[in-house]
Order: C-alpha cells, then sequence, then structure tokens
C-alpha cells in the first residue's frame, strides 16, 4: 500500500550524482540493442563470476547477430543464477518498466526487440532519463579535462572534470599542453598549467573526479617539490620510465594539487573507493576509503565525496564521514551492488553523520535505459531503509519525508552548486 512518504519518493525528480552517460550522438551512434540495453551494465560481470562460458558470453553480447532469442538462450541457464543479485534486479526492473517484459526470457526479449530499435531516436535518451527515470539532472563523468555545456540539455546534464591520469601519476603532458598552452617543463609550469585547466573549465564542472583506484593504492603521502620534479621530467621525456613507486609519488603530487585548486574553485571532489567493476581482478588494500585519512586531514578546505558507499568497506565510509567534516558520501551505484547492504548503510549513516552530507543516488552507467532500472532501485531501497526507520519508531513519516528530500535533492544541490552552475552554463 502506497504511503505519503513513497509518493514522495516515487515523484520527486531525483538528482544523479554520477553517470558515464554517452552523449547524444555516441548513443545514436552505438546503437545499443535490446541486449545490450538491458545486460551491458554490469550484470555481465555476474554472467562472468558465475562460470558462464566465455565463447557463450561473446555471442550473446554480439550485436552483428540479429537473432536475440538465439543469442540469449546460449546464456540463459546462467542468468538463472544471477537473475536475483543487485545487478540481475536492475535488469528486471528496467525489463519490466521499459519494454513490459514481465519475465526475462529469451522469447520475451526478442520479442521486444523492436521496441529497442525505436529508443534509438534523438532526444530519446534525454526523454528516458527526465521523465522516465524523473532525474532533476545528472552529473557525467566522460574521463575528459572539457565540461562544455551539452547542447541537447545544458541544464540536465552537466559535467565532472577528470583527474584520473593526474592521480594515477601519468598525465597525457602534450595533451595538456595543448588544451592550455602552457608550455610544461617542470613543477611550476605544471601547476600553470593544472592551474589554467580550472581557469577554463572550473566555472562549468559541476565537480572533479578520479577512478585511479582501479590502477594504484588510494593510501596518499605529501611528496616534497624535490622529490617529485625528476620524476616529472623522466616523464615528459619518456611517459613508461617509472616504476610503481615513483609514478604514485609523481600521482600524489598531482593528486594535492587537485585537492588544493578544488578547495580554490570550491569544486567538490569525487574518488573512486570501494568495489570495482568487472570481474576477477580486485586487490581489496588498493579500495579502502580509510586508506586517504592523511589526504583527508591534510585538505580540510576541499570537499571529498567517497563513491560507491566504499562497498564492502562500507562501515570505515560512516565513520570517516561522522568524523570529517569534509568527507561527502554518495551512494552511487551501490544499490545494484548490494541492495541490501546499502539499505544498512543508509540507516547507520542517518545515526551517525550529519544527514547533509549524503547523496542517495547515481547509476554509474553510459545507458539510459539501463539508468531507469538503476533509478527504480534506489527509489525502492530509500523507501525500504526510510520505512523501517518509521516503522521502528526512530523518526515520524513527517521527518523521514524531510530525509527523503535531502538525499534526493537538496544536498546536491547545496554541495556542487547546481544553481549557479546552471546560471553559469546559461551564459556560455
Amino acid at each position: 500500500m502506497a504511503t505519503e512518504l513513497s509518493k514522495f519518493i516515487d515523484e520527486t525528480p531525483l538528482c544523479d550524482t554520477h553517470e558515464h552517460m554517452a552523449k547524444e550522438q555516441q548513443y545514436l551512434d552505438d546503437s545499443p540493442d535490446i541486449i545490450h540495453a538491458l545486460f551491458m551494465n554490469y550484470v555481465y560481470a555476474d554472467f562472468e563470476v558465475a562460470g558462464v562460458d566465455a565463447g557463450k558470453l561473446a555471442a550473446f553480447l554480439n550485436q552483428d547477430d540479429p537473432d536475440v532469442r538465439g543469442r540469449f538462450e546460449g546464456v540463459y541457464a546462467t542468468w538463472q543464477a544471477v537473475r536475483h543479485t543487485g545487478y540481475g534486479e536492475a535488469v528486471r526492473l528496467m525489463a519490466k518498466r521499459i519494454y513490459d517484459i514481465d519475465e526475462v526470457t529469451p522469447d520475451s526479449v526478442g520479442a521486444a526487440a523492436p521496441l529497442q530499435e525505436a529508443l534509438v531516436q534523438p532526444g530519446e535518451r534525454r526523454r528516458l532519463l527526465k521523465e522516465v527515470a524523473n532525474l532533476d539532472h545528472i552529473q557525467t563523468d566522460d574521463f575528459s579535462w572539457l565540461c562544455l555545456p551539452d547542447a541537447s540539455g545544458p541544464d540536465f546534464f552537466l559535467y565532472d572534470m577528470t583527474w584520473c591520469s593526474f592521480c594515477n601519476g601519468n598525465p597525457d603532458i602534450p595533451a595538456l599542453v595543448e588544451e592550455t598552452g602552457v608550455d610544461v617543463s617542470d613543477l611550476p609550469s605544471l601547476r600553470n598549467a593544472m592551474h589554467a585547466l580550472f581557469d577554463k573549465y572550473g566555472a562549468v564542472a559541476v565537480a572533479v573526479k578520479s577512478q585511479h583506484a582501479y590502477n594504484r593504492t588510494l593510501t596518499w603521502e605529501d611528496r616534497a617539490d624535490a622529490d617529485v620534479e625528476p620524476l616529472l621530467h623522466r616523464h615528459i621525456d619518456d611517459p613508461e620510465a617509472l616504476d610503481v613507486d615513483e609514478r604514485n609519488a609523481f600521482g600524489d603530487w598531482c593528486w594535492a594539487r587537485g585537492a588544493e585548486l578544488c578547495a580554490e574553485y570550491d569544486l567538490p571532489f569525487k574518488i573512486h573507493t570501494g568495489y570495482y567493476a568487472g570481474s576477477n581482478t580486485m586487490p581489496l588494500d588498493f579500495i579502502r576509503c580509510g586508506n586517504m585519512c592523511r589526504l583527508l586531514t591534510a585538505f580540510l578546505d576541499t570537499k571529498f565525496v567517497l563513491m560507491h558507499i566504499s562497498y564492502p568497506y562500507n562501515d570505515e565510509l560512516v565513520a570517516l564521514g561522522k568524523h570529517y567534516a569534509n568527507v561527502y558520501a554518495d551512494m552511487c551505484w551501490a544499490w545494484s551492488i548490494d541492495p541490501y547492504t546499502s539499505v544498512d548503510f543508509l540507516r547507520k549513516w542517518i545515526h551517525a553523520a550529519p544527514a547533509n552530507k549524503l547523496f542517495i543516488y547515481g547509476g554509474d552507467t553510459f545507458n539510459p535505459v539501463a539508468n531507469v532500472g538503476y533509478t527504480m532501485q534506489a527509489r525502492a531501497g530509500l523507501n525500504r531503509a526510510l520505512q523501517a526507520e518509521v516503522d521502528d519508531g526512530l523518526v515520524t513519516e513527517k521527518e523521514a519525508i524531510a530525509l527523503a528530500a535531502r538525499f534526493m535533492r537538496e544536498n546536491a544541490y547545496d554541495c556542487f552548486r547546481i544553481e549557479a552552475k546552471r546560471e553559469t552554463i546559461a551564459g556560455v
């Protein structure tokens, strides 16, 4: 039975604080078929972990083969093993909402294939996100420094500025020189080039983003200019010259400069923490959010948004959010990684950390169809968590609705200065 709380959560436009959403032309050019729309969104990793035959999985994902039913038939037994995971749940939700599929089978997916073809049209990407998923806006990391307004929806599609290659200690110096016009030959000129990026895009960027935890440890150390200067020169001479320790040292120095600039330009610094996409390669010692305590302490004026609830180190993130004024938590992607742990995380955060420092949703996907399913998961999870709080007598329904408003919209508007960014973008 619907409650005032569930109605509010279903009807309120939701801020989406993390995507890798394909731009309009890329979405049209790639023309995802129904299998890619439903299954190329993390669940394929569950197929791999469940032990699917690699050849059958490759055939399943082969868009050059128009036999949708036959492709799915080859992996259907594995689908039965993963359909109840968080990723599998998202597939079932988007299948029902977008294609009116009650049971995901080779026959039902094959029959619905023409419906997906009709969605690969100009304007459908934005319609799915804004009208079907009911999003207020989306913040996209497209792995680029450029944060230029998106003509297909300049007040809806907002962009992060990437800092990943810097944090990895492997920036593309020639590209940086070309983008900024600054000749990088030493650390002072590298600082100037970094500053030039912020001068150029900081006003329209909604945040700075890095996912370097996929390549190196999140442990950070303060690095002296004198120690890093020779590393820069070697990197300029040969981008492959540095070993792992040297690259981490160079990356730490660049990471720190990014944190300084974020504070100067009032841009939150988003950092991937926790779980990896894919399968069979995840060094757990790299990804703990607690590895960053030195960084958090060193840059107290920088807002750090730690993403994905740092799963499976979610309790560490609650502790950091409670202790550090500059730590914010983002539940992006977490609802599909592990829906039940996400409900638990949200309830723990409510009773441990300030309510103004939590963002509830990001689909972390390239595809608008997938986003619809992930949004449905997040709304359902938020309702489960807050309704449990009400049922346990810990908050009133009125208080639960106020918390939902914070988590769904108000916190993102405050932290990322959404209204100011939209005004700036409108004047570009």
